[in-house]
């Protein structure tokens, strides 16, 4: 590899570490925009992290999204509600979050076409929140000590049209984003 070949692979990691820390805290900009409903809150943190994915592809998305929950863990105030802490990720919203990594990594999969296909923006979406659901859900169960179909009740069903709504809404975001060539990832 020349010398000008080294740069412009130096310049795209650089560019890809950028956009990783930018998603980072942009799921943290959605923690912050949130409205208490109960146990979970509504927020855009969903939105951001689909959109970490379909925007930065699997590994780059999920690494967007361990980035934000490392530096809730460290003491930052990214979570909903400003909190932050380790002992924050054991409580009723700790399976979601957690979850958040392959949810990213999964919108990923959609694939690096310029722009991302519709079909294949819905379907990872979908197992995305297959994902956060599941995990989320379980999680909240164990922590009120309730059934899954209450924490279902309570976790997933008050979400469901608002998270697909985000999944259309994310990857409408992505695809503007490929076709302005703001992404070059």
């Amino acid at each position: 590899m020349t010398h000008s070949g080294h740069s412009l692979h130096a310049l795209e990691s650089l560019h890809r570490l950028v956009w990783t820390a930018m998603f980072s805290a942009t799921i943290a900009v959605g923690a912050y925009l949130h409205f208490p409903i109960g146990p979970i809150p509504f927020s855009m943190q969903p939105f951001f992290v689909f959109l970490a994915g379909y925007a930065l592809g699997p590994a780059y998305g999920a690494l967007s999204v361990a980035l934000y929950l490392l530096a809730g863990i460290i003491g930052l105030p990214v979570f909903a509600g400003g909190n932050a802490g380790f002992a924050y990720l054991l409580g009723p919203t700790g399976g979601y979050l957690a979850a958040f990594v392959g949810s990213a990594a999964l919108t990923g999969m959609a694939g690096r076409r310029n722009p991302i296909p519709w079909t294949h923006a819905v379907v990872w979406g979908a197992a995305a929140l297959v994902v956060a659901y599941g995990l989320g859900t379980w999680r909240l169960a164990a922590v009120l000590n309730i059934s899954m179909e209450r924490a279902a009740m309570v976790g997933i069903a008050p979400f469901i049209l608002p998270d697909a709504v985000k999944i259309v809404a994310a990857a409408a975001c992505a695809r503007h984003m490929q076709r302005r060539g703001l992404l070059r990832l």
